[in-house]
């Protein structure tokens, strides 16, 4: 094992470097101390690729200490191969949220780069939580970041976006702490490996009072419908950064909720409410696609095809079967890595053009080959193309839902046909055809530093679509360990 507490060192210390830019750094040193804190993450973090053990279902890296002792509280960190990949992630996307803020942000930078690196500890630290009640520290703490970098650092309509996401957030959140307290009074601990081991097993009805409680504020997070609509004004006028992170990992976090808290310790709750999130996910892929066709401006389109996508993930999730789940898992990776790109392609752009209508665009291909190709491969990874890295997960939740009951696969199939329509039809209006006449003039080819940003993403793309056993081999192990899921 390591020499010293990696996945404390790893989650903290992104705020030790927001401490540093806020106390040490200029406006123009700030950036390269985010980045230097960033990198130091990703790279402190490399023990736990390099030394995991993906036969073992259990939580691996633990460090425990007492913290609250009075209460059974402790201050515990583990790591399964559920969530180890979304703190690569995480680690990764805030390393690319910089560069691509490098010339974006041009007021209060000390404050943004801070913002962005305490919502970096918030992310990893989620997924690193080995108890409920930690588990619940960060899933608030991201909100206090999110809603600055929304609404100091956004668009025109910032402050109603950063106000309607923190009035759905806290809403879900309230009711989670119930949920929180309620496991805690029941069971007399919040650690998940005593509450997955059943040690004192919750009754039926109150598993389903808590089941709900909890998906209150997972719903709001993922987004699923109909507590979506806060999603798409918060992408529209999050700066590009916020939009990184609300759509590779925030959105991630409800999901993930439900394969750590919901399914281990509420199995009969999870069986209770089992039909009506298979319904409402495949309302959310069905619906979410065609409100994407309609969709004028570039980041209320991606926005809301992700409502569509992470329908995918919770269909996924509550067909109870190993390859659905793990399709699930995969997606969300999957999704967090094409969103994102997704996103930093938009903002290049937009931080040229200035504006986000799809009607302002056209024949961007013959002036910046480069950016074409890139926005090529993402689109075609978002559509599930064969090849890349959307498609096998695709592929695993549509077959299991097909084994679940016929009329869910059917609409999951006409979901991915409806997503391949919305994502060629915006590359044809913004790439192909003539040159729309307000962009004569303006320089659209990308520079070195933000064809280094996208080029991870495209590797992630390409390398996951060709290989995806380097995720998959991380989940079998711990997803076949979850209660209910069946083979």
């Amino acid at each position: 094992m390591t020499a010293y507490p990696v996945l404390t060192v790893t989650t903290f210390l992104p705020i030790v470097g927001a401490a540093l830019v806020l106390l040490l750094g200029s406006e123009r040193r700030a950036r390269w101390i985010a980045l230097a804190t960033t990198v130091a993450t990703l790279a402190v973090s490399a023990p736990l690729y390099l030394q995991f053990d993906k036969t073992s279902s259990a939580l691996q890296f633990v460090e425990s200490h007492d913290w609250i002792p009075s209460w059974n509280i402790a201050y515990g960190m583990g790591v399964d191969g559920i969530s180890l990949p979304f703190i690569f992630l995480a680690a990764l996307l805030t390393i690319l949220c910089v560069s691509a803020s490098w010339t974006a942000i041009q007021t209060r930078e000390r404050e943004f780069y801070a913002a962005l690196l305490v919502a970096e500890t918030a992310m990893i630290g989620l997924f690193a939580a080995s108890n409920l009640f930690l588990f619940f520290v960060f899933w608030e703490l991201i909100v206090v970041p999110l809603f600055l970098l929304i609404g100091v650092w956004g668009g025109p309509a910032r402050v109603y976006a950063a106000v309607k996401f923190l009035i759905f957030t806290l809403t879900g959140s309230v009711l989670m702490l119930v949920g929180v307290i309620a496991v805690h009074h029941s069971c007399g601990t919040l650690d998940f490996q005593a509450l997955a081991l059943g040690e004192v097993r919750l009754p039926p009805t109150q598993q389903a009072w808590i089941f709900a409680a909890f998906l209150a504020a997972f719903a709001v997070k993922i987004p699923m419908f109909p507590v979506h609509t806060w999603l798409p004004d918060a992408h529209t006028e999050a700066p590009t950064a916020g939009s990184v992170i609300l759509a590779g990992i925030v959105l991630k976090m409800g999901a993930y909720g439900f394969l750590r808290v919901s399914l281990p310790i509420l199995p009969e709750g999870v069986q209770l409410f089992r039909e009506p999130m298979l319904v409402l996910s495949v309302v959310a892929i069905v619906y979410g696609a065609y409100v994407t066709l309609v969709q004028t401006d570039i980041k209320r389109l991606i926005a809301f095809s992700s409502v569509s996508h992470m329908g995918f993930v919770t269909l996924g999730i509550f067909t109870l079967k190993r390859s659905g789940v793990e399709g699930a898992v995969l997606q969300m990776i999957n999704h967090g890595i094409v969103s994102a790109a997704l996103f930093l392609c938009v903002g290049m752009i937009y931080e040229r053009t200035h504006t986000r209508e799809i009607k302002d665009y056209g024949g961007v291909g013959k002036s910046a080959p480069v950016y074409s190709i890139f926005l090529a491969l993402f689109c075609l990874a978002a559509a599930g193309f064969p090849g890349l890295n959307s498609f096998v997960g695709e592929f695993l939740i549509v077959s299991s839902a097909f084994k679940t009951q016929a009329w869910l696969g059917v609409m999951a199939v006409w979901g991915v046909a409806l997503g391949t329509a919305y994502l060629v039809w915006l590359y044809y209006r913004v790439v192909m055809g003539e040159m729309n006449p307000g962009l004569e003039g303006l320089k659209l080819e990308l520079n070195a530093r933000e064809v280094a940003t996208l080029a991870p993403l495209a590797l992630l793309a390409v390398g996951l679509g060709l290989y995806p056993d380097c995720v998959l081999s991380y989940l079998r192990a711990p997803v076949a360990a979850l209660p209910g899921v069946m083979s």
